[in-house]
């Protein structure tokens, strides 16, 4: 479905489902692509003195994945108008227990889900959960779409 038929959206059509896998080495690409060198990113022994159960996830590259495939899914970025959420969670990322640091130690699962369309304006607003296991990581998550 091409984001420019919004004739067939209907509020509660699921637009979306994806698991996103993150390792340690995503929050070191992540690192380096943002600047974001905190040590709670990459430091067991750092993120529990500060009172974290281990090494989190940047929230932005939480974000970052979770919008991913929605845009996917529309097929231009450009068509996000809006995009917001709160950080509800952290979301840990275990070191893997042996073999490379890229092998995945955590998983996002995400719904998108359409919570309204506006037919005049040409826009619709995708509704999206966010859990790492079962804990909501990102709530209240939105993206607002236009045609």
């Amino acid at each position: 479905m091409s984001v420019t038929d919004f004739s067939q959206l209907a509020i509660g059509d699921t637009v979306v489902e994806a698991e996103i896998p993150l390792s340690r080495a995503s929050l070191v690409d992540y690192a380096g692509a943002s600047g974001d060198h905190n040590p709670i990113h990459w430091s067991e022994r750092f993120a529990t003195e500060v009172g974290l159960d281990g090494v989190i996830a940047h929230g932005m590259l939480s974000m970052a994945v979770v919008i991913a495939p929605v845009v996917e899914w529309i097929g231009d970025p450009g068509a996000i108008v809006d995009y917001r959420t709160r950080f509800s969670a952290p979301v840990h990322v275990p070191d893997a227990a042996s073999g490379s640091p890229a092998t995945p130690t955590a998983t996002l699962s995400m719904t998108a889900v359409v919570g309204a369309v506006d037919g005049a304006v040409g826009t619709a607003r995708i509704d999206v959960t966010v859990k790492s296991g079962d804990q909501d990581v990102l709530s209240r998550t939105q993206i607002r779409v236009s045609r």
